[in-house]
């Protein structure tokens, strides 16, 4: 084996398919083997809702913590995260509730009040500012998944549109980037970047028109005035089909698929029940993280104020959003608890699938920062300070993980940012209102 390695460039093929092989230890010989690392990865799960507070924070500091009830499903992790206390996003304080807390999670800066017609959140996701530096090394520069719609209209109570709670990804000031939210043309896409030899976008049509069919769906449902906002849901349609034609058409590169795709495996479609659906968006962001089809993706567990029902965990007997109201309520409080601690098992079996795939010495989570968090605090308050947030992998080694780290009150969000930005081999000198990368976060 030592002798005659694999190339790393080896594919199968078949049946008009080029498939890539998964990292062996032949492809390495064995006095190398040890140098065998992936690239760096990150994906940001977004949660809306906030947390019930006083079952989030963890005991202790520093290495010696104990994880908290609602951060417990994070124990076989322990050593690969970090739990980061008092950040705030100072973007997002004062407006209304929750719009301008989710559409600046990820931009730091805060979203203009708007009906629909001059959508603007005034910045870059940072995700983007990645993936416009490093995309191009990969078929997918980023992939953005949710598991409902996009919403429309307006919230009356606080008028603003709807469109800025469903959208943390921005590749600029007044464009959100498109989420698909069913796993089967997630696959699909995915399947279509790892062929090298793809020479058309015949097949990519299918989801492109499925976005363009609920485009016209949409039109057919809004007033005047509104349909003017549909003119920035096409830019992102358009912004869509730019990602699918060179998935289909990739620039010429070295770049090859890291591991295989089996055919076989490809969904059914969107399940019906809600945890299925986000098992599956996991599966999904899992795959394009092992088989290297994109190194960036975003995920949402719901739109905010999603009121998703949550009766099917024991002792849950209502929505998110309006159990998230609990007025201190102690029955609600403890359903509120139960929600929160079911969306960390989630992120748990998300991290201990990049956990299992091996690369080299090491595997996928250990080269990858995924962020779990959200825009709020308490649902209750609609509180912005000390935000909720875990970071998990080690970035290749880059991330000091294995932490729980607090801060002085209000800490810039957007200093972590830039940390991450820094470990994935982006650096900005400034990112927002940062005033430079969060003290320990960085090996």
């Amino acid at each position: 084996m030592s002798r005659f390695p694999i190339s790393r460039r080896t594919l199968l093929r078949g049946a008009g398919a080029a498939l890539g092989l998964p990292w062996l230890e032949a492809m390495t010989p064995k006095a190398h083997a040890a140098a065998g690392k992936g690239p760096v990865r990150m994906a940001f799960l977004y949660m809306p809702n906030g947390v019930h507070e006083n079952m989030w924070t963890p005991e202790g500091t520093g290495r010696n913590f104990t994880l908290s009830p609602t951060l417990e499903p994070l124990n076989d992790f322990k050593d690969d995260i970090v739990v980061l206390t008092n950040l705030w996003n100072k973007g997002s304080r004062g407006g209304e509730g929750h719009y301008v807390k989710i559409s600046g999670f990820l931009t730091c800066t805060t979203v203009t009040k708007t009906l629909g017609v001059d959508i603007n959140c005034n910045g870059i996701s940072m995700d983007q500012v990645a993936a416009q530096r490093v995309g191009k090394r990969t078929p997918l520069p980023s992939l953005e998944l949710g598991i409902a719609p996009v919403s429309t209209g307006v919230d009356k109570n606080v008028g603003y549109t709807r469109v800025y709670g469903a959208h943390v990804a921005w590749s600029g000031p007044t464009s959100p980037l498109a989420r698909e939210i069913n796993p089967r043309l997630v696959f699909e896409r995915l399947f279509r970047a790892n062929d090298p030899n793809a020479s058309t976008v015949s097949h990519d049509k299918p989801l492109l028109d499925r976005v363009l069919e609920d485009a016209r769906q949409l039109r057919g449902r809004l007033g005047i005035n509104d349909r003017i906002r549909l003119d920035e849901y096409l830019s992102v349609v358009r912004s869509l089909e730019d990602r699918i034609d060179r998935a289909s058409s990739p620039e010429p590169s070295d770049w090859k698929p890291r591991a295989a795709l089996d055919p076989a495996a490809k969904p059914e479609g969107i399940p019906k029940e809600h945890a299925d659906h986000v098992k599956l968006m996991f599966d999904m962001i899992a795959l394009a993280f092992q088989t290297d089809s994109t190194r960036i993706a975003t995920f949402m567990f719901g739109n905010e104020v999603s009121n998703q029902n949550f009766s099917f965990l024991p002792g849950v007997s209502g929505g998110h959003h309006n159990t998230s109201h609990h007025e201190n309520d102690a029955d609600k409080l403890r359903q509120y608890q139960l929600i929160n601690r079911w969306h960390i098992q989630q992120y748990a079996y998300l991290l201990g699938l990049l956990r299992s795939m091996r690369e080299g010495d090491s595997h996928v989570l250990d080269n990858s920062m995924i962020l779990f968090g959200s825009g709020l605090r308490d649902g209750n308050k609609h509180d912005p300070h000390n935000l909720p947030i875990v970071v998990a992998g080690r970035a290749g080694g880059r991330l000091d993980s294995g932490q729980h780290l607090t801060y002085g009150p209000d800490s810039p969000l957007s200093n972590l940012y830039v940390s991450m930005l820094e470990a994935f081999g982006t650096p900005v000198d400034r990112f927002a209102d940062s005033t430079g990368p969060l003290p320990g976060v960085l090996a």
